[in-house]
């Protein structure tokens, strides 16, 4: 204790009025003393002129005369000072730049002095600096480079895989082309990766589009394994994919959503519609009209819940615009009633032609979220889906006149927009899930029209596979997969008997249920099946653009207003990035 006195007398100036600095590590800075009083830094060069004249211009007589205040027992903390070491900071700063790149934080977030003094407190090591701003950088293009080789090792090893695509324009007012990949791993697991954010200069003309992305498949080197391309409808794209030496699947969920705007237009349903918007501004638009109506909500032992604006771009705002007011028509129609305002609640009759709407439109919503999933198969599911939305379409004996016409003109856009879709490559989609492979949403003819279509499909694997020698003895198959399927037949009339017999024996298969995976049938189906399970890797394919929508949102987040002069390459490479990392948790 005598020891650590006289060190700490040592380490002080006028009666221990002012302490030496002490750094960081633990050193002392006798060129630098601190004020015990007011914790002021001065700089001490051998004399103590210049912090008398501190303590009577700053401190009263009193004060300056005073002892200093205690000071605290010193800690081994104080004696022992921890320090990271290389492995950890290089682990630090590898988290760091993967945190950077999958939450789309700005680089310059490594120069924040609160995210440093997080990470000293938590390594208890206050020499801890932060890597710059280059460091990171070098961090996000090697794990760039790191996750694109793993992307490519996956593509080379599938046989098919398909493409969606589409536009957007940055904050900046700059052109992008965002691209996806799906393919199935050996293991029947349906992937999704990000090819590309490409920044493009050219007008959106149909040989341009064609040529955007034929590059992206020769960049990756897969324009000799993609089967179809999904893209939206608009007239280039359709033009550009009469193109491309691919299929083109028109996005099924921009033409339902495009059907019930088509069917709103000019409808029965303007007026309550109208009013909807208007009832909902009121509130949404004035924090004080919001408090009243939650007021009234808890009076009507209702949960609080704000209303749901409609807007244009966004898939079924409009059903959920309506949901909330139905749900909240007492409460709404009490807080109006508190002020005298232009905004008039709906009335019964009006309430009444909307709720029979929701109940036709819930279903479209349904459909829509159904085709955009990313982990299922959508493509197999379209044709049972429309069939499922003609049923509803179907017009009633009770139905009023308001909704005959609303499901006139829905059934009459689908229909329409039904001859544009690729039907040939949607019916052999749906016979090859285990789910619907009855055809019950086909006609009978259509249905013999599939199988045959199967059936040449099946002719075409058998024509392409090679021959074995004929010295060579062919091994005796499992018990599970029978020798016609292995061998390989030089007889025309032998090999139709094959092609025969895999077909009845897919057909003769039980039907799954509707909750149940198609992917896990056919993983576990593939030996028994297996020139049926190769047409189920190549059609099972996005019937929706929604994957390279969700591509736009991320990339939202990257090009905001305060970094919005990032360079293309480096908008591909976070946005790209970003989305792989995501895609392995």
């Amino acid at each position: 204790m005598v020891s650590a006195r006289r060190e700490m007398d040592a380490n002080t100036l006028l009666n221990g009025k002012f302490t030496y600095k002490k750094l960081p590590n633990g050193s002392i800075d006798k060129t630098k003393v601190i004020c015990v009083y007011c914790r002021c830094e001065l700089s001490y060069h051998r004399s103590t002129s210049s912090l008398k004249y501190h303590l009577m211009a700053k401190h009263t007589a009193a004060d300056a005369n005073s002892p200093p205040p205690r000071q605290s027992q010193a800690t081994m903390d104080d004696f022992t000072q921890k320090h990271m070491d290389t492995t950890t900071r290089n682990k630090l700063t590898a988290a760091i730049a993967k945190w950077v790149a999958t939450a789309c934080r700005p680089v310059n977030v490594v120069e924040d002095g609160g995210l440093a003094d997080i990470i000293r407190i938590a390594s208890n090591d206050w020499t801890y600096e932060l890597p710059s701003r280059a460091t990171i950088t070098s961090h996000l293009q090697k794990l760039h480079e790191t996750e694109k080789a793993k992307v490519q090792q996956a593509l080379e090893e599938t046989k098919t895989v398909a493409l969606t695509g589409d536009y957007w324009t940055s904050l900046s007012n700059h052109n992008y082309l965002g691209v996806t990949s799906h393919y199935f791993d050996p293991q029947w697991n349906l992937q999704s990766h990000a090819l590309t954010v490409i920044k493009t200069e050219e007008r959106h003309c149909a040989d341009a589009v064609a040529e955007h992305f034929m590059k992206v498949a020769r960049e990756w080197n897969i324009e000799h394994k993609v089967v179809s391309l999904t893209t939206d409808s608009a007239r280039n794209m359709i033009a550009a994919a009469r193109q491309l030496p691919f299929e083109h699947m028109p996005c099924i969920a921009h033409c339902v959503h495009r059907a019930v705007t088509v069917s709103l237009t000019n409808s029965p349903f303007d007026s309550a519609l109208s009013k909807c918007r208007k009832v909902v501004g009121h509130f949404k638009h004035s924090p004080a009209n919001q408090a009243e109506l939650e007021q009234q909500q808890v009076a009507h032992h209702q949960k609080k819940e704000s209303l749901a604006q409609e807007v244009s771009t966004r898939w079924n705002s409009t059903l959920e615009m309506i949901k909330r007011v139905q749900r909240n028509a007492e409460p709404l129609r009490d807080a109006l009633a508190l002020h005298t305002t232009k905004v008039a609640m709906l009335t019964a009759t009006e309430l009444e032609k909307l709720k029979k709407l929701e109940a036709v439109m819930e279903h479209c919503r349904y459909v829509s979220e159904l085709l955009g999933g990313e982990k299922f198969v959508s493509c197999s599911v379209v044709l049972p889906a429309l069939c499922h939305l003609s049923r509803v379409m179907e017009v009633t004996e009770d139905d009023p006149a308001y909704m005959i016409k609303f499901k006139g003109t829905f059934a009459a856009d689908m229909e329409g927009r039904k001859e544009k879709i690729n039907i040939t490559w949607l019916r052999v989609a749906t016979a090859l899930d285990p789910r619907f492979k009855d055809l019950k949403c086909l006609s009978k003819p259509d249905r013999a029209e599939v199988w045959g279509t199967i059936h040449a499909l099946l002719q075409e694997i058998e024509r392409k596979r090679p021959a074995q020698p004929d010295n060579q003895v062919t091994p005796e198959p499992p018990t599970k997969k029978p020798t016609l399927m292995l061998a390989h037949e030089s007889s025309s009339d032998e090999e139709e008997d094959c092609v025969e017999q895999c077909l009845e024996r897919y057909k003769a298969e039980p039907l799954i249920g509707m909750d149940d995976c198609p992917l896990e049938w056919w993983s576990m189906h593939e030996g028994a099946h297996n020139e049926m399970a190769c047409l189920a890797r190549k059609y099972s394919t996005p019937a929706t653009s929604v994957p390279s929508e969700r591509l736009f949102s991320l990339s939202g987040h990257v090009v905001q207003k305060k970094r919005a002069s990032l360079l293309s390459e480096n908008v591909n490479r976070l946005v790209c990035l970003s989305n792989w990392l995501k895609a392995k948790k």
